[in-house]
C-alpha cells in the first residue's frame, strides 16, 4: 500500500521540465532541436516523420531537423528516478496478465510504467487484441476518479498508433456504449487534474476523424461546455491549447459554432490574445485562438459577436505580423470577414483606430498567400476610407516598431 501511494504521488509531482511537450510524459531520451526546445526522441521523431518542418512548441520553421541529445537533462531525470525509487517496468508476461485481469490503480500504474519503458512495450500494449476493448469497458464502468485518470493516461500513450485510433472509433463512436464512455470523459474534464483534462481533450481530438464522430462528441450533453471551460477557466498553456485544439476538431457544424458563441467564445479568445505575451512559447495558443475566430466568423452570429467585441478586434490587429505567418493569415481572414464581408462599420472604425491600415499594408507586402493578399487589398480600400473620414495620419513608412515573425 505504501509503494502504491508513493507511485501515485509521482505522477502528480513530476517536474514539468522533465515532461516531453508533445506526450507530456517523462522523457526517456531527451533531445533538443535547433530552437532550443527539448523533446523525447520518440515523440519528436514521430512529429518529423509526419512531414512537419516546424518546432511543435514554438511553430518556428526548422532550418535543420537534426536533434542533439540533452545529456544534462537526461542525467537529471535519471537522478530523480533513482531518488524517487520508481518501481522497474514489469515484464511482457506480467503486462499481459495486467491486460487480461481487472484494472485498478495499482495494475494501471504498472502498465504505464511498462509502456513508458520502451517503444516496443508501447506497441505491445497498443497492438494487443484485448487492451483497448478492456480499457474502454473499464473507463465506462469505473466510479473511481483515480482509475479514470490512469486509463486516460494509458489511452493517451497508445493513441498515436493508427490501430488504436481505429479501434477507439469502432468501439466507442459506433457502439451502444458511447454514452457511458463519453460521460466518463465528461467526468474527467469536470473533476480530474489538469494533466488528465489535457490528455482527455487530446484523445477526443484524435477521435473526431469524420462528421459522424464530430457530431456524436459535440452532441454529448455537457462535453462541449467542458472543453470550452478548459480554454476559458484553466490558466496553464497546455490546457488552453488542448481545449482549443479539441474544439476546432469537433466544431464543424453551424449549430456547434453557435453554441460556442453562446458560451462566450469570442470574448474568451479576446482575453487569451490580450493575456499572453509575444514569446514563441505561446505561439501555438495564439495561432489556434485566431483559427477559432476564423472558424466562428464563417457564420453570421460569429461575425456579429466579433464585431461587437472591441477588445477582440483590437487584439487581432495587434497580433498581425507578431506571431507567425499562420496566425497572421487567420487574423486577416477574421478582419476581412467583419470589415468587408459583413461591412460592419464599428469593426472598421476599431481596426482603423489601432493603425490597422498600416498593419494590413505590411501583411500585403509580406510573404503571405495569394488569397490573404487579395483579402488585404479589400481591407486596404475599406480602411483607407475610414482613415480619411477620421482624419487619421496617412500611411507611415517607418515600420520598425513591428517585429516580423
Amino acid at each position: 500500500m505504501a509503494r502504491e501511494k508513493r507511485t501515485e504521488q509521482l505522477f502528480v509531482t513530476v517536474p514539468s521540465f522533465f515532461r516531453c511537450p508533445i506526450s507530456m510524459d517523462v522523457m526517456k531520451s531527451p533531445v533538443s532541436l535547433c530552437t532550443g526546445v527539448t523533446y523525447d526522441r520518440s515523440s519528436i521523431e514521430k512529429w518529423l516523420a509526419l512531414g512537419h518542418n516546424t518546432c511543435p512548441a514554438t511553430m518556428q520553421t526548422l532550418p535543420s531537423t537534426n536533434t542533439t541529445p540533452n545529456l544534462t537533462l537526461r542525467r537529471l531525470i535519471h537522478l530523480w528516478i533513482s531518488q524517487a525509487d520508481i518501481t522497474p517496468a514489469i515484464s511482457k508476461q506480467e503486462a499481459a496478465d495486467v491486460i487480461n485481469g481487472e484494472f485498478d490503480s495499482n495494475s494501471l500504474t504498472k502498465m504505464i510504467g511498462f509502456i513508458n519503458s520502451s517503444e516496443e512495450n508501447l506497441k505491445f500494449v497498443a497492438l494487443s487484441n484485448h487492451a483497448v476493448p478492456k480499457l474502454v469497458e473499464a473507463f465506462a464502468k469505473s466510479d473511481s476518479m483515480r482509475v479514470l485518470e490512469l486509463i486516460v493516461e494509458v489511452l493517451d500513450l497508445i493513441s498515436m498508433e493508427n490501430a488504436v485510433r481505429e479501434k477507439l472509433n469502432e468501439l466507442i463512436l459506433k457502439s451502444d456504449g458511447i454514452t457511458d464512455y463519453l460521460s466518463s470523459f465528461n467526468l474527467v474534464l469536470q473533476k480530474g487534474n489538469t494533466e488528465s483534462k489535457v490528455k482527455s481533450a487530446r484523445i477526443l481530438e484524435l477521435m473526431a476523424v469524420n462528421s459522424d464522430s464530430q457530431r456524436k462528441i459535440a452532441e454529448k450533453a455537457g462535453l462541449l461546455h467542458e472543453l470550452y471551460s478548459l480554454c476559458s477557466v484553466e490558466t496553464e498553456t497546455s490546457a488552453v491549447e488542448a481545449g482549443l485544439s479539441a474544439l476546432l476538431a469537433i466544431s464543424t457544424s453551424r449549430s456547434v459554432k453557435k453554441e460556442l458563441i453562446r458560451f462566450g467564445m469570442v470574448k474568451t479568445v479576446g482575453k487569451i490574445l490580450s493575456g499572453y505575451d509575444y514569446s514563441s512559447a505561446v505561439r501555438a495558443v495564439i495561432e489556434k485562438s485566431l483559427k477559432m475566430l476564423e472558424m466562428v466568423a464563417t457564420c453570421t452570429e460569429g461575425r456579429g459577436a466579433i464585431s461587437e467585441d472591441r477588445e477582440c478586434v483590437v487584439e487581432i490587429v495587434k497580433r498581425l505580423m507578431k506571431c507567425s505567418r499562420a496566425a497572421t493569415e487567420h487574423g486577416i481572414t477574421v478582419l476581412w470577414s467583419v470589415c468587408c464581408l459583413a461591412r460592419d462599420g464599428t469593426a472598421q472604425e476599431n481596426v482603423a483606430k489601432v493603425n490597422g491600415f498600416t498593419r494590413v499594408l505590411l501583411v500585403m507586402q509580406s510573404d503571405c498567400s495569394s488569397n490573404t493578399r487579395l483579402m488585404c487589398g479589400e481591407l486596404v480600400k475599406v480602411l483607407r476610407e475610414k482613415n480619411m473620414k477620421s482624419n487619421l495620419a496617412p500611411y507611415e513608412t517607418k515600420t520598425t516598431h513591428i517585429t516580423p515573425y
